[in-house]
């Protein structure tokens, strides 16, 4: 199973135009998740998918491996998918480019799906994170996510899910991480897809691929450190690294 990591990067986020070459403790926050996802060791090949010549040209001047996209994306995956139709892989593993503490554990607990997945039933594998707050679960920032008995994905919302009806039943709550690997077809088969109606009004790439059909199983995993969606969160995980040094 040859697994590729594809990590897009768009230089004009909403909410903190730049943020991929802002410097974190003197590295760009792009470079860091790159050096993170290849430091894992999972990967066949790790490539960060821009449409930032900056971006492209700071990875291939540190050794990397980078790619132009060649059309405006609406998200994410559209971005990596445009790469992964010309690159041979198996497994294709979307990681966010703001994401510079990436983790080992969750990603190849997300390839292990694939694994033992000898039927080829699931189409791609997904993260979710258990959460206990009720300020957590009613923040629309958080999406959530409800399963069936073996993990399947059934919904994704920014509303509480599921609804809370009967209090005295308790209920799981579970916060999406937006880190997927993708049997390569299953990622094809998305971007050759129109935005749909729940994507459309939720803004939810994920209810996309249920809304055609997709299998989606979700791991269960602590988060993957501080995503990096603000200028707030860049100042806390410049904290932490300065705390953590040896």
């Amino acid at each position: 199973m040859k697994a590729i990591a594809l990590i897009p990067a768009r230089y004009d986020a909403s909410r903190f135009p730049g943020k991929l070459m802002a410097p974190l403790d003197g590295e760009p926050v792009i470079l860091r998740t790159y050096k993170a996802a290849d430091a894992t060791g999972l990967f066949d090949a790790v490539y960060v998918v821009t449409d930032s010549e900056p971006i492209f040209d700071l990875i291939i001047a540190h050794g990397g491996k980078a790619i132009m996209s060649k059309k405006e994306h609406e998200c994410g995956s559209d971005r990596i998918a445009e790469a992964a139709a010309a690159l041979d892989g198996d497994i294709m593993l979307n990681v966010q480019g703001d994401e510079p503490f990436i983790r080992k554990e969750p990603l190849a607990k997300l390839l292990n799906v694939f694994k033992k997945d000898s039927e080829s039933e699931i189409d791609l594998a997904s993260l979710m994170q258990p959460m206990t707050s009720e300020e957590e679960i009613n923040d629309p920032n958080n999406v959530k996510v409800v399963v069936d008995e073996q993990h399947n994905a059934l919904l994704f919302s920014r509303s509480p899910i599921p609804y809370p009806r009967e209090k005295s039943i308790p209920r799981s709550a579970y916060r999406h991480i937006g880190v997927y690997a993708f049997r390569k077809q299953a990622l094809l088969d998305f971007y050759a897809t129109s935005l749909t109606p729940l994507e459309r009004i939720e803004k939810i790439e994920a209810l996309r691929h249920l809304e055609i059909g997709k299998k989606i199983r979700m791991v269960e995993s602590e988060g993957m450190g501080i995503s990096i969606d603000s200028p707030e969160d860049l100042i806390a995980a410049e904290a932490y690294l300065q705390a953590n040094k040896s």
